[in-house]
Order: C-alpha cells, then sequence, then structure tokens
C-alpha cells in the first residue's frame, strides 16, 4: 500500500446513538427514534477515517475482554486499519459512549472510556517503532494525559510532524505543548485548555493568540459553521467553512483532524491541510453516526476542488 504512514494513539468506544426530539431535563422520559450502536472514540474514528483517505494508518489502543471489542476488530479489518498495536486487558470493559441527538443535529454525550483509561506511557511505548516510521503522529484526551503527552514526545523525536486533538478538553501541563506541533481545539475546548468557562465570551482569536503565548507552534481552532481558525508566527487566517445540509456533527471534529493529517502528510502547507480538514469536516456533517459520515478520497477531493472554485477562490 502506498501513501503516508499515519499512527493514531488513541481510544475506541461503542457509540449508543439515539434521536430525540429536544436534549430531555433531568428526570425528563421522551421517546426516541433512529436507534444505532456502533464503533466510536476519537482515536478509533480519526484512524478509520485516515485510512479511508488513501493514508496508512495504524492505531494503538486498549480494548476490554468483551463481545464490544469485536466491533472495533471487525472494523479494522474492514477498512484496512493496522490493528497490530490493539491490545486487550482484562481490568476494565471496552470503552462506550451514550449519544443524544435533537432535531437540528446537536449532540449531547456521555462516556465511559473504560479500557482506554489503562493508557500509560508505558503503552505508548510499545507502539515505538511504528511511530519512528510515521509521518504524523495523533493524539486525543479520551485516553490518560501521559499517553497522550508521550505520543507527542515520541512523534517529535522521530521527526513526525504531531497533532493533539484536545478533546474532550481539560486542563494539560504546559510541557506536553513543547512537543505538539499543531494544537486543534474547537471552541470550547479552546477556553477549557486556558481554565475558563466553555462560554467565556472573548473572542476565539484572542484566546487562541493566548495559546500561543504558552509555546504552541500552531493553532486551529475548529468553528463549526464558521470554518477554522489558523494561528502561527506568520499567519492569522480564517478558512470558512464549506456549507452543507447537516444531519448529524458528531463525527465533524474526527473528520476535520484526520483531513488534515493526511494532508499534512502528504506535504501539503498548514492552510491548504486546514481547507482540506474543512471539507472533510463538512462531508461528515452530512449523515447520520460517525463511522458512516467520515468520508472517502473521491467524496472529499471532489468537494475540495468544488470549493477551491467557488468557496476559497479569492483567497489562493
Amino acid at each position: 500500500m502506498t501513501g503516508p504512514k499515519i499512527t493514531v494513539v488513541g481510544s475506541f468506544a461503542v457509540g449508543l446513538t439515539i434521536r430525540a426530539p429536544k436534549l430531555p431535563i433531568f428526570g425528563e422520559t421522551m421517546l426516541g427514534s433512529d436507534f444505532d450502536m456502533g464503533p466510536g472514540g476519537k482515536g478509533s474514528n480519526q484512524a478509520v477515517a485516515v485510512a479511508r483517505l488513501g493514508a496508512r494508518s495504524s492505531l494503538l489502543a486498549i480494548l476490554g475482554p468483551d463481545k464490544l471489542a469485536g466491533i472495533a476488530t471487525d472494523l479494522y479489518a474492514s477498512e484496512g486499519v493496522d490493528s497490530s498495536l490493539v491490545v486487550t486487558r482484562s481490568e476494565r470493559a471496552t470503552g462506550v459512549g451514550f449519544i443524544i441527538l435533537n432535531d437540528k443535529g446537536e449532540n449531547f454525550i456521555v462516556l465511559d472510556m473504560g479500557a482506554n483509561e489503562l493508557m500509560d506511557a508505558q503503552a505508548v511505548d510499545a507502539g515505538e517503532a511504528r511511530i519512528a516510521e510515521s509521518d504524523v503522529v495523533m493524539t486525543v484526551l479520551e485516553v490518560p494525559i501521559p499517553a497522550a503527552a508521550r505520543a507527542m514526545e515520541l512523534g517529535r523525536r522521530y521527526g513526525a510532524k504531531t497533532i493533539l486533538n484536545p478533546a474532550p478538553a481539560r486542563r494539560l501541563p504546559e510541557a506536553i505543548f513543547a512537543s505538539v506541533d499543531y494544537l486543534t481545539p474547537n471552541e470550547s475546548e479552546l477556553r477549557i485548555l486556558l481554565g475558563l468557562p466553555a462560554d467565556d465570551p472573548r473572542s476565539s482569536r484572542e484566546l487562541a493568540r493566548e495559546l500561543r503565548r504558552r509555546s504552541v507552534r500552531n493553532v486551529v481552532v475548529t468553528l463549526g459553521r464558521g470554518g477554522a481558525l489558523i494561528l502561527n508566527d506568520e499567519i492569522d487566517v480564517m478558512v470558512p467553512a464549506v456549507p452543507v445540509e447537516v444531519t448529524d456533527t458528531t463525527g465533524a471534529g474526527d473528520a476535520f483532524n484526520s483531513g488534515f493529517a493526511v494532508a499534512l502528510a502528504e506535504g501539503r502547507d498548514i492552510v491548504d491541510a486546514v481547507r482540506f480538514g474543512v471539507v472533510c469536516g463538512a462531508i461528515a456533517c452530512t449523515r447520520l453516526g460517525v463511522v458512516p459520515s467520515l468520508p472517502d478520497r473521491a467524496k472529499a477531493d471532489a468537494l475540495y476542488a468544488e470549493a477551491m472554485q467557488t468557496l476559497w477562490k479569492d483567497t489562493t
């Protein structure tokens, strides 16, 4: 197989999704529809997504000793993800997530990360040989911070481009940023990283500049319908979103990060990589469920070409 090598140090969880007329309040019972059970977890989703986009994808993750783990192994076999670094541990169950969607496609998620919480720096070291030959190393915060930090450290050591998608967000030790080339929070995650309320009213640009002052080389803030903001030493750029009919936003962040990673691994510059990520995120919003919505390369390339001719023609 050709294509760049991307290693994801991350999470697997089975997602149980149901659609409801609105998000429930405490004590309320309501009828829903469109129940779906399928593979999820940000690390797993990103590993599948980069494989669909043509990269040689490898996932380092931990599963529990239960039937839900079979959903993961079947997925990686069918999607062409190298799962040789996916291990089973007996101490915890496979991760699960409960997702409620309202009629606007907005979501409410509760997670039990289970076996993912067993990931530590030593577990990441088991993947050192694969990381050493990778073009890009990605990680998320559905695994413990020491594991995410080790993934970034090893990626930096071996010359890979490193991407930290800080989701779900939490305060991080500033030392981790020294090994992160690209930090990709959404607007609420950006605020939480800085120890602020998720709805802090200050502008995302102002807050992204604050992160830059903490030695983050490149900050890429995903803004949903607003597109994405890029800040580094040379660039302060807004990349407009690609308008689509939104069905379900649940997988948009994973699709964005995967498109961004693949484009970087192929040698595209940061602005072009963010454009490709925005395209992938937009496509993911058009279908129900995360894995079914992750785009293949042909679809992503087609929408990218269309956006370059129309939406972004005056920004090249």
